[in-house]
């Protein structure tokens, strides 16, 4: 085997810093190319943001891309990639160019072109020139030399003062209270560490009553055998104390967390912090500050008496270092007290409102007195709270040597008290009395009945329970009585039937049923005028309500007396009211008692009447019934309120009448069998007569109507024996005249009857009346029915289309209703009769009730009217006006009416289905080349079924609208894109928009005139001042001329025949210079330079302000210390050749440099001192004297770059030299804001509003 002894060439990425075998070459180019694009893109994102914010956050731009350029172009040379390897100087010169770049972007280099601002244009006021050195060349590092633009150089340095701290310990630092819950509980009593890390606390137990005499040996208190107990805790017993806590605490929340995890809502992550807010009592602790706790289990005094941190040094104890621990307070009825069952009371008789007693209860009271309770009383849905206070045993001396000694409450012991507690049932219902919480003398409140000794704020109520609450409910007496029956109104038993009887009780309690009541049953005694019967037995029976029922129902079988002995519910006896006795009387069958009487007159029998006496009870009803001839019998009904009575039967036409009655009812029984008189009669009726079609019995008179002739028909119906002669009598307005009518055979007679002349000459109306009528046996007989109103019309009724013959048209779509005008004079309801001339031959008729009505029709074609008539008389129709074309559009289209150009307009459409609706319709206009154009394709949704469709008029074309989709709540668009209307079913419409005629310049050039000029044009052929028209001809200008040196505006009206104008108004004349405006008239004088300000002393940074007269531009030339300078101000976008030229003498000013000043010559000093030491603050001030200056003090902060509240500023004035100390023992950071000198101040006053106006 051979080998190669051949030199291999090295692979070209081989010296690269990054392997090739991770990362090849190309991908290393792309990915720092890449990078290098992203800066770059970044840095002009920034760029924009330096643009935009204000000037006090612009500073860090410049030096963060100077330190991101400089490192990736020497992180490009490490890497070594090739065809992107340079040699050091290359490399160096990329780094200078960036920061060059930087330097003109984020304005740390700013270029004097002549104009007075920085090319990047971010301000528009002229300056002098600025002079710059070496470091100002590359922005950002102006920091090494003190003057970077965002380091202020004129206010310089800052003095910060700290205080040392001092170990402190304060035991119960949020002056809770606490107890013990029973023998074996403990609890956590909080020390509160500030800059101390305590290795050994040492303190003491004095258990309660202990008392140490003078001058003998200490000795606890009778009945307490304990001492007092000194207890050293250790670093070690601290910590293990503090991580015990902390897992009951998890425990705690874990628990809590378990149990809330099924009602968890949006408010559960608030509780949480709430949760571990309250895990820890009191506000949060500083940085220095720390917590440490004792475990106590057994009650007593504690009193810290010493912390010892690391360094073996004492830790300040802060006062008050005892705490008192005792027992927890307790309250709860006493066994005595308590009920195995609920306790009802019942309402003493006579009272409405309580029970009438007392109720007698003892609490069972613990803790150390004197003891407070709180409790409270519910009655119904009301509460009443109660708070018990000074609750101490009766045999305590106020003025004991214990108390005297100690001079505290709290070091005395718990005792057991018992209270007793006397309160008055005075209202009815569920009385309940429930303790609240206790009190102890410590200050301890403990909810009564709790299993936690301790008052956790936010702890729920306690729980209701035997020991704590006692539970009474008052009841009301039940009462009852009889309801609708009672002296006087007995209760009525039908033969056959049963009497329901109903006792009801009243104002009594549900939880009292049900109730008992006793009721006796007395059959009635020969006394009572019944025979008394034998079957009929006394008995006594004891009934019961039903449950959740307050009345029961006696069904009474048998006449008598039925009496409420007694009532008794569930727990109380009742009381009886009246009405406590019910009557049962037994309702007999009505009768009637009859007399049949015939009713004779001249023509023979005409009828019957009869007399009846009824017995029973009222209102009556008879049946009878009435058979004529062999004719079936028709029963009639006879309606009587009283006992007796009387009615005729006399019927209308001639034969053999049976007259019979067959049954009768009253209140008690319907339709009782009655066995009455009948009667047979012949009946021949008396003659009589009546206009036809009258109303029977009605008394207003029948109107008809006459529209030609001199005679009028009336129909008259005669009633009883043939032939008959009747008189009428014709009443005019002026007489009357009787006319004879004999011999009339038939039932119905028409009558011609002439019109008086005096009517039928000039119309009117007259009255016909009947007067009397004889019949086939010679009886004549007066009538006395109303009369019949003739009105007569010599003017027929018309009718006739409305509108000019050429308007009387009209273009609808197909299926679409067009309502055609008319016009109709007579006296409504009109009857019209009209035809399509399409279809002659299918006559259509409507009813008109308006003189404007209108005739709806759907069908296209010619439609004519050829018969009308009103209520009265026929009439005639319009034969010129009595046509009216209808036609469809042939696209389907509606054609609004046209409107003008800008006016808001829109159409109502009809939506049919579930809201809300969108409809998807497409805008097009005409095109210019034909066609039409689609202008865009919108949606709009409506909740109601009625919605106003909004035109589009802001462009002035025909405009097309087209209705392409609708959907509803059922079928929404967004679910059904593709159910499109087809084209043919579409709703479509169209209206033209009419273009508004408008005026403006050809151009906006400015036109230069002299002083008195007349405004006629100069250049007949320029376009200059020609106003360009558009609409039709001819056109009503109106021109104001504003002058904006005087304000004055002339104004003038000017007719012009065409589209184009050369303004020429001869009558104005320029007496004043200044620009003329909308199109600028230029009216020059004189160029002047005029300053706002006579000042000669000016500070570096201030504008010094000029009023420029003539035309612009203009170039003004001035020195800078013996320097000459040309400037050029140009104001106007419309250059013009420069006019006049001035020379300008005396404006020579001084500029002053801006004061500076330092604290602690201009570094930052930080110093720390002690308490009762004071820190010297020094301030160095550079200008002229004397010096104003203003510093203040800040509060220190822990934050990198964040400013500290202010806490104090004051103001020197009147400083001759130019150093200037003060003396301070308070913790802060002196700064300086303000300084002024003779001549300037920084920072420098910002300009007014006129200045700012003038600078734009």
């Amino acid at each position: 085997m051979s080998t190669d002894s051949k030199t291999a060439t090295p692979p070209p990425g081989s010296g690269t810093f990054i392997p090739e075998s991770f990362l090849d070459v190309p991908t290393q180019r792309l990915y720092l190319l890449s990078l290098g694009a992203l800066c770059q893109a970044v840095k002009v994102f920034d760029f924009f943001q330096y643009l935009l914010l204000p000037s006090d956050s612009q500073g860090s731009y410049g030096r963060k891309w100077l330190m991101v350029d400089f490192l990736y172009c020497v992180g490009l040379a490490k890497l070594r990639i090739p065809r992107l390897r340079y040699s050091k100087s290359v490399v160096a010169l990329q780094i200078i160019a960036l920061w060059l770049l930087d330097g003109f972007i984020f304005g740390g280099i700013t270029l004097n072109v002549g104009r007075g601002h920085s090319w990047i244009g971010r301000a528009e006021v002229t300056s002098t020139p600025e002079a710059s050195n070496l470091w100002n060349l590359v922005p950002g590092l102006g920091f090494l030399t003190g003057s970077s633009g965002k380091r202020d150089t004129h206010l310089l340095g800052q003095h910060t003062v700290r205080m040392s701290p001092i170990s402190t310990a304060q035991l119960n630092p949020y002056g809770e209270t606490f107890c013990l819950a029973a023998p074996g509980h403990s609890i956590l009593i909080p020390i509160l560490l500030n800059n101390t890390n305590p290795t050994t606390v040492r303190y003491s137990l004095t258990p309660l009553g202990y008392v140490e005499e003078s001058g003998e040996k200490a000795r606890p208190k009778a009945g307490n055998g304990g001492k007092v107990e000194y207890v050293d805790l250790n670093s070690k017993d601290l910590k293990a104390i503090e991580n015990a806590r902390l897992e009951s605490l998890q425990v705690a929340r874990a628990a809590t967390s378990k149990r809330e995890s099924q009602d968890y809502d949006e408010y559960d992550d608030d509780d949480e912090d709430e949760d571990s807010a309250t895990s820890r009592v009191g506000p949060a602790l500083q940085k220095t500050q720390g917590l440490a706790h004792i475990k106590l289990t057994k009650p007593g005094v504690l009193r810290v008496e010493r912390v010892l941190d690391s360094s073996n040094v004492d830790a300040r104890l802060v006062y008050p270092n005892e705490v008192t621990v005792v027992p927890c307070p307790r309250a709860q009825f006493t066994a005595d007290s308590l009920m195995d069952r609920e306790d009802f009371r019942c309402a003493m008789p006579g009272l409405a409102h309580g029970a009438g007693e007392e109720l007698n209860l003892e609490i069972l009271i613990f803790g150390v007195p004197p003891l407070s309770l709180r409790w409270y009383k519910e009655v119904g849905r009301q509460r009443e709270s109660f708070m018990v206070e000074g609750i101490e045993s009766p045999a305590h001396n106020h003025h004991g040597p214990a108390e005297i000694v100690t001079g505290a409450r709290g070091n005395r012991v718990p005792a057991e008290l018992k209270v007793p507690l006397t309160v008055t049932l005075d209202a009815l219902g569920a009385h309940s009395y429930i303790l609240e919480s206790v009190t102890d003398a410590i200050g301890n409140v403990v909810q009564a009945g709790s299993s936690d000794a301790l008052s956790v704020p936010g702890s729920s109520q306690p729980a209701a329970n035997v020991k704590t609450r006692r539970s009474v409910t008052v009841l009301r007496r039940p009462n009852v009585s009889f309801r609708n029956c009672g002296p006087g109104a007995p209760a009525s038993l039908l033969i056959g039937d049963e009497a329901p009887l109903t006792v009801a009780t009243k104002e009594s309690d549900t939880l009292d049923g049900p109730w008992d009541v006793t009721v006796k049953y007395q059959p009635p005694t020969a006394e009572d005028g019944v025979k008394a019967n034998k079957r009929y037995k006394a008995w006594t029976k004891d009934l019961q309500t039903q449950p959740g029922r307050k009345e029961l129902t006696v069904r009474a079988n048998a006449p008598g007396e039925y009496t409420i002995l007694g009532v008794k519910g569930k727990y109380c006896e009742g009381d009886i009211l009246s009405p406590e006795t019910c009557k049962v009387v037994e309702r007999p069958f009505p009768t009637a008692e009859i007399e049949w009487k015939k009713i004779h007159e001249c023509s023979g029998d005409i009828g019957v009447s009869a007399s009846l006496v009824l017995h029973g009870t009222p209102p009556f009803y008879v049946y009878y019934q009435m058979q004529r001839d062999s004719e079936p019998p028709r029963e009639l009904v006879k309606s009587f309120t009283s006992s007796r009575g009387e009615f005729t039967i006399q019927p209308e036409r001639s034969g053999h009448y049976v007259f019979k009655f067959v049954q009768l009812s009253d209140a008690n029984y319907k339709k009782v069998a009655l066995k009455g008189p009948s009667i047979d009669q012949v009946v021949h009726p008396p003659a009589s007569a009546e206009f036809a079609n009258s109303t029977p019995g009605g008394s207003a008179k029948k109107i008809i109507n006459s529209c030609s002739g001199s005679m009028v028909d009336v129909d008259i119906d005669m009633r009883g024996t043939g032939p008959w002669n009747l008189e009428v009598q014709v009443v005019g307005p002026k007489g009357s005249e009787t006319i004879q009518v004999p011999g009339i055979t038939t039932a119905r007679k028409t009558l011609q009857l002439p019109i008086p002349k005096a009517v039928d000459r000039d119309g009117g109306s007259f009255e016909i009346d009947l007067v009397n009528i004889e019949d086939a046996y010679g009886c004549k007989r007066a009538i006395s029915v109303p009369g019949v109103v003739v009105n007569v019309r010599r003017v027929q009724p018309t009718v006739k289309f409305y509108g000019q013959a050429d308007k009387r048209h009209i273009t609808i779509l197909e299926n679409e209703s067009a309502n055609l005008p008319l016009r109709l004079t007579g006296d409504g309801p009109w009857r019209i009769k009209y035809r399509r001339s399409e279809v002659p031959e299918q006559v259509l008729t409507a009813t008109l009730n308006s003189p404007n009505a209108q005739l709806a029709v759907k069908d296209k074609g010619l439609y004519e009217i050829f018969d009308v008539a009103d209520s009265q008389c026929p009439g005639s129709v319009v034969a010129k006006e009595a046509t009216y074309r209808v036609d469809h559009s042939y696209n389907g289209s509606h054609i609004l009416p046209a409107i003008c150009e800008g006016v808001h307009n829109h159409v109502d459409l009809e939506l049919t289905g579930r809201p809300p609706f969108q409809i998807m319709y497409n805008i097009a206009r005409d095109a210019e080349a034909g066609g039409s154009k689609l202008l865009d394709q919108p949606t709009f949704s409506s909740i109601q079924p009625r919605t106003s469709f909004q035109l589009r008029t802001s462009e002035a074309a025909r405009i097309y609208y087209e209705v392409k989709q609708i959907g509803d709540a059922a079928y929404p668009l967004a679910k059904n894109k593709n159910a499109i209307i087809p084209r043919s079913q579409r709703l479509l419409f169209e209206q033209q928009v009419l273009m508004r005629p408008s005026a403006r310049f050809k151009n906006k050039n400015r036109i230069s005139y002299c002083l008195n000029d007349a405004f006629t044009p100069h250049d007949a052929a320029g376009p200059d001042g020609t106003l360009v028209l558009e609409g039709t001809a001819p056109f009503y200008v109106t021109l104001s001329i504003r002058n904006l040196a005087t304000s004055e505006t002339y104004t003038e009206t000017r007719e012009i025949q065409d589209t184009t104008w050369k303004i020429n108004i001869p009558s104005y004349s320029f007496h004043s210079i200044g620009p003329i405006w909308s199109v600028w008239v230029d009216v020059a004088e004189t160029a002047a330079i005029v300053p706002f300000d006579r000042r000669e002393d000016f500070c570096i940074g201030d504008a010094i302000q000029f009023q420029l007269e003539g035309t612009p531009p203009w170039a003004i030339g001035y020195r800078i210390n013996g320097k000459s300078y040309m400037q050029e101000a140009k104001l106007s976008p419309f250059s013009i050749q420069k006019m006049c030229k001035t020379a300008v003498t005396d404006l020579r000013y001084t500029v002053h440099p801006l004061p500076a000043a330092r604290v602690g010559h201009g570094k930052r000093i930080i110093q720390d001192i002690h308490e009762g030491d004071q820190a010297e603050i020094v301030f160095t001030l550079i200008g002229e004297p004397p010096f104003t200056f203003t510093y203040q003090r800040t509060e220190l902060t822990s934050k990198k770059g964040a400013h500290g509240k202010v806490l104090e500023t004051h103001t020197v004035s009147g400083v001759t030299t130019k150093e200037y100390s003060i003396f301070s023992a308070l913790e802060g950071t002196w700064t300086i804001t303000f300084i002024s000198d003779r001549y300037c101040r920084y920072p420098p006053a910002q300009p007014d509003g006129s200045v700012e106006k003038s600078r734009r």
